[in-house]
């Protein structure tokens, strides 16, 4: 299974990276796929994820070939 993760804004200099592959068995979600590049740690409630584009939650599944995107809440005024 391979998965290509991304990450934008503050959180790209938060993991230090822009983007990864991610080769891994037993990820079957969004947070499945958060935990595995962050160390095991739970997805913090306010990060925002897609997959392929689309807006997604936490529990959404993912697939081989899938881009999972992560970034922060935007604000704007």
């Amino acid at each position: 299974m391979s998965i290509r993760v991304v990450y934008f804004a503050s959180l790209r200099e938060k993991m230090g990276r822009t983007e990864e592959s991610l080769v891994a068995e037993g990820i079957g979600t969004v947070a499945d796929v958060w935990r595995a590049v962050d160390q095991n740690r739970p997805m913090p409630s306010h990060l925002l994820c897609a997959v392929n584009q689309d807006y997604a939650k936490p529990e959404t599944p993912v697939r081989d070939g899938d881009e999972i995107a992560f970034f922060p809440p935007v604000t704007g005024g």
